[in-house]
C-alpha cells in the first residue's frame, strides 16, 4: 500500500488538486469544486488496489519525478551565469527540464489509466478568445 505522501505525490504529479480532508469516496460533486468526483474515486480505488508490481511502477514513476522535479528548481542556481571560461549554460534548461518533467506526468498518468489533471492538462496550447 503507497504511503499517504506516495499518494498525495501521485495526484500532485498526476495534476490533481490537493484533497483537503474530504474523503475520496465522496459523491458529492460540490465536495471537489470543478474537479469530477468520479476522476477522484477512479484514482482513488486504483491506487488503493495496485497490485505488488504496479505498486513497485507507481514508487518508481515518484521516485523518478521527485528527482526531475528538484532538477528543474536546481536549475535556477544557473540562470545567473551565461558563461564561465569554457562552459556555457543551457539557456532553454528550465524548459527543457520541464518539459521532461511533464512527460514523465503524462506517463504516470498513462500507466495508471487516468487522464492528467487540471494543472496537468493535455500538453496541446489552447487559444482563448475573450
Amino acid at each position: 500500500m503507497l504511503t499517504a505522501g506516495q499518494l498525495v505525490d501521485v495526484r500532485r504529479f498526476m495534476g490533481y488538486p490537493m484533497q483537503g480532508d474530504i474523503p475520496a469516496t465522496d459523491t458529492s460533486d460540490m465536495a471537489y469544486g470543478w474537479v469530477s468526483s468520479g476522476a477522484w474515486q477512479t484514482l482513488y480505488h486504483r491506487l488503493s488496489t495496485l497490485s505488488a508490481e504496479e505498486e513497485a511502477v507507481v514508487v518508481n514513476y515518484v521516485t523518478t519525478l521527485k528527482t526531475l522535479e528538484s532538477a528543474i528548481t536546481g536549475a535556477g542556481d544557473n540562470l545567473d551565469t551565461d558563461q564561465a571560461a569554457v562552459w556555457k549554460r543551457n539557456t532553454n534548461e528550465v524548459r527543457d527540464r520541464t518539459r521532461l518533467f511533464n512527460q514523465w506526468r503524462r506517463e504516470l498518468c498513462g500507466f495508471i489509466g487516468i487522464a492528467p489533471g487540471p494543472a496537468l492538462g493535455n500538453g496541446t496550447t489552447q487559444i482563448v478568445r475573450c
